[in-house]
């Protein structure tokens, strides 16, 4: 299966092999289903990179490790992160609402992961080649979202300048 086969399927049902999905995947981020109060993104990390430190203020967040090798950090903020775990292949990180959290590839290769979280982060259909590119995204979206007087601009910088998505 190649990337391009990847497609956003919410919120209709759908079935799929997460896992040939998740090894498939080249992109940084490709949603692949969104739907009223759920979300499903595949992610391959560039080995030495990260997702970056964030938090989900109001919700829950499950990842699993396809492939790859990688620390995970969580806390109760970005200064204080005493939760510091290395896992691979098969394993699962579940970051409970509020935890600032990061998950940095430390393999050779590219960790391939898939994330579920509720409510859905992204779009329906976003795919991101690079991290870079996510992280313009997600200024846009934000700024999307927020455009209906200039107190909520200036939240938006906020927000996105603290990664509190």
């Amino acid at each position: 299966m190649s990337t391009t086969d990847l497609t956003e399927e919410g919120p209709n049902p759908f079935v799929t092999n997460i896992e040939a999905d998740t090894l498939a995947n080249e992109n940084y981020r490709t949603t692949r289903w969104t739907g009223s109060n759920l979300q499903l993104t595949l992610m391959s990390i560039e080995p030495g990179r990260d997702i970056g430190l964030e938090v989900h203020e109001h919700g829950d967040q499950f990842l699993r490790v396809e492939a790859g090798r990688a620390r995970v950090q969580m806390g109760p903020s970005e200064d204080d992160l005493p939760f510091d775990r290395e896992v691979g292949d098969d394993w699962a990180i579940l970051v409970p609402a509020g935890a600032w959290h990061n998950v940095t590839n430390i393999g050779d290769e590219p960790l391939k992961v898939y994330a579920i979280y509720g409510p859905p982060e992204h779009p329906a259909g976003t795919v991101h080649a690079t991290k870079a590119e996510a992280d313009a995204d997600e200024h846009h979206y934000c700024c999307l979202l927020y455009t209906s007087d200039a107190a909520h601009d200036l939240l938006c910088v906020a927000l996105v300048g603290r990664r509190i998505l």
